[in-house]
């Protein structure tokens, strides 16, 4: 495991969309697609969240981020800046004895990061003497083009001398994408973030976009649908498929891997061309139909999941995700639960999902 760590702040102050990093976003939590993309992209030993708020604190926990303070009211207003909320959590992880090498700043508010910039910004620092890495993108339009208003509310170009130079002539501009920051922490540099020590991982600009007020969140959530629609309509094509299949034969205990598809918010969803997940026969109904648990390879604590172990591997039994399978679902075989694993596992699930007395769920 790499010695890294990422860290993302999730103050709860924000005033021009209230809540806004655990408002739902096409049906989950803003924080939690920067939580699970840190966890997927394996580069972490820890992902860490810094709050001061204990809801917050709650949902990121539910998605895998571990919370291990929640942040001081001093560091939590509209002035204290990123560096200085990313130091504190570093500060309180050395006091605990913990020490990393590299650590990544993800904003909470970056729905569109993709793994692969994540991945670049840190093997380009790793493999380099430079000391920072971060997500950028090119500017829509020539800076040497633009204007301000004077106090006439006239016209007023930053650098006139560029006004009949062809856009195409001028050179190309940058700005900060918002969505991570990795830096070495054996070495410290005196330049800002946009200096000589960093390298800019260039994100194309139809993957970046700041939501600070709800005309952002919209815009956000037409691009997130646009760049992701694809899956649900490929979703559509496998099902057609799939439901030609001869129904494949399985038995109580086993593992299989299952096409779940691709669902909607708190639902979970398959990975791949195949849209597979893991999943363990709890109970054959039939040779077509079973009640089944999917499993996650990340391992959660709580109440609602339980740890399998088969083949030398822990997974995670998604209790509140059980359903029934089509066995046209199936792709393959993958292990068979031992006995001991599967009665520890059925007696779990049965505490989970027994009705309460006054009918309520657990929030």
């Amino acid at each position: 495991m790499k010695n890294t760590i990422a860290i993302i702040p999730a103050r709860s102050g924000s005033k021009r969309i209230p809540k806004k990093n655990i408002k739902l976003f096409h049906g989950k939590p803003l924080i939690s697609y920067s939580i699970e993309l840190a966890i997927k992209s394996k580069l972490f030993k820890k992902v860490i969240v810094s709050t001061d708020d204990e809801e917050i604190a709650k949902i990121a926990k539910e998605y895998g981020a571990e919370v291990p303070f929640i942040r001081p009211k001093e560091l939590s207003d509209d002035f204290t800046g990123t560096a200085d909320v990313t130091q504190h959590a570093i500060d309180y992880l050395n006091s605990c004895g913990e020490f990393y090498d590299y650590v990544c700043t993800i904003y909470a508010t970056a729905p569109l990061l993709q793994k692969e910039f994540l991945i670049k910004g840190y093997e380009e620092i790793k493999n380099s003497d430079a000391i920072n890495s971060f997500s950028a993108t090119s500017m829509p339009f020539p800076i040497q083009r633009t204007f301000k208003l004077n106090n006439k509310g006239r016209c007023e170009m930053f650098t006139p001398e560029y006004y009949t130079t062809r856009s195409q002539d001028l050179e190309e501009a940058y700005q900060d994408a918002g969505q991570f920051y990795w830096s070495k922490l054996n070495q410290k540099s005196d330049e800002i973030m946009f200096g000589k020590d960093s390298i800019p991982i260039i994100l194309p600009r139809h993957l970046v976009q700041d939501i600070d007020t709800p005309e952002d969140w919209k815009k956000a959530e037409f691009m997130y649908k646009s760049i992701f629609q694809d899956n649900y309509q490929a979703w559509s094509d496998l099902k057609r498929k799939l439901n030609t299949k001869q129904p494949m034969n399985f038995s109580q205990r086993d593992i299989l891997f299952i096409s779940m598809g691709q669902n909607i918010g708190y639902e979970q969803y398959g990975k791949g061309k195949d849209f597979l997940r893991p999943v363990v026969v709890l109970k054959k109904f039939n040779k077509h139909l079973f009640l089944g648990i999917p499993l996650s390879s990340q391992v959660k604590n709580g109440y609602f999941f339980h740890e399998v172990s088969f083949k030398n591997r822990t997974n995670s039994a998604l209790l509140l995700q059980s359903k029934t399978f089509d066995s046209k679902r199936i792709k393959y075989r993958l292990a068979k639960l031992s006995e001991k694993e599967f009665n520890k596992l059925v007696e779990k699930f049965c505490r989970v999902v027994t009705p309460t007395p006054n009918g309520e769920g657990s929030d």
